[in-house]
């Protein structure tokens, strides 16, 4: 079964982005945008399986959302963009997918990762 991850990294701070919130949903699946996942990275700033137990990945469009208020209002700073949120594409379903964010108070980046 193909797997779905994500990594963030805080590039001021150059470290991990550690108890980031994420929400994972499925935008064009046959009830309309469904939620997936709820979850929080981990110390290396990752969320290794955002998938929940049983759920295949299938084709289709999906969106991370990156809760970067709470994460750096915890950090004792602020930030420019309340929120990320990053709209991909599965089409290969025997690969694994990662989207991983580069983040800072003031700019964002994503790639397709490996």
């Amino acid at each position: 079964m193909s797997t779905l991850s994500t990594h963030v990294l805080d590039t001021t701070r150059g470290l991990p982005a550690a108890d980031v919130p994420v929400t994972l949903e499925r935008l064009d699946g046959p009830d309309g945008p469904t939620r997936l996942c709820d979850a929080a990275t981990d110390a290396d700033g990752r969320v290794r399986g955002l998938l929940p137990e049983g759920v295949a990945l299938e084709a289709g469009l999906y969106r991370l959302t990156f809760d970067t208020w709470a994460y750096f209002a915890a950090a004792g700073g602020e930030a420019f963009y309340p929120e990320v949120s990053i709209v991909f594409q599965v089409r290969d379903t025997s690969r694994h997918h990662h989207v991983p964010l580069l983040l800072s108070p003031f700019g964002y980046s994503t790639y397709r990762g490996s």
